[in-house]
């Protein structure tokens, strides 16, 4: 079937050029050594038999955690346009298309470069987008989203979270410590928080001191 498709095209296009070409007539010679010897190199290379193997697309990433997604609307809220901008990155997040998740907080930090709530998502984007690995520009996403709210838990919860699967346990200890000392007792992350940091301890061989007491008590 493959040689008759072959064949096929080659006398089409002879007959396409002969029809309509407007070449000179010397030139048919070259023409039809060239479609010669194309089928020549079909003849050599090609394997027409041959059961067809589509190749698989690569996904981008693992998705990411729904829990990271609860946890981030805890502490930016659900609403609003911000949100809007953090719950379209999260859809692509979800569907493992990461590359489009990081487009988009790009845009959102560039449309409102005062968000600290964007900045993070965009850290948040370029983490999932490193297999969970923490890079120089993920970050500095972090680190202008502590600046432009030092108050927000979102920049040293999250931050902190990149660099433990990062591998660097005693930066993520340090920060979420630090966090745990100034969240609020009634704060909907604070559990969340204090399992994580218990956790982190545990892996890193430390005992864990007890918890810091919550703001207001």
């Amino acid at each position: 079937m493959g040689w008759i498709i072959v064949v096929a095209l080659a006398l089409a296009i002879w007959l396409l050029l002969w029809r309509f070409g407007r070449v000179p007539r010397l030139s048919y010679e070259l023409i039809g050594a060239a479609l010669l010897l194309g089928l020549a190199g079909y003849a050599w290379q090609g394997h027409p038999g041959q059961i067809g193997s589509p190749v698989q697309a690569r996904a981008d990433t693992a998705n990411i955690d729904p829990k990271l997604i609860e946890q981030r609307k805890a502490m930016m809220g659900q609403f609003g346009t911000e949100a809007q901008w953090l719950d379209t990155a999260d859809t692509y997040g979800r569907l493992g298309s990461t590359r489009a998740a990081v487009t988009v907080m790009r845009g959102a930090v560039h449309a409102y470069p005062k968000s600290a709530d964007l900045w993070v998502g965009l850290g948040n984007a370029l983490v999932a987008h490193g297999d969970g690995m923490i890079s120089p520009a993920a970050q500095y996403a972090f680190q202008k989203a502590a600046q432009l709210s030092p108050e927000h838990p979102g920049p040293p919860f999250f931050m902190g979270l990149a660099l433990a699967q990062s591998g660097q346990l005693d930066k993520a200890e340090t920060l979420w410590s630090e966090l745990l000392a100034q969240t609020p007792a009634d704060a909907p992350w604070r559990a969340d928080l204090e399992a994580k940091l218990g956790m982190l301890r545990a892996q890193m061989g430390v005992v864990s001191p007890t918890l810091a007491q919550p703001q207001g008590e």
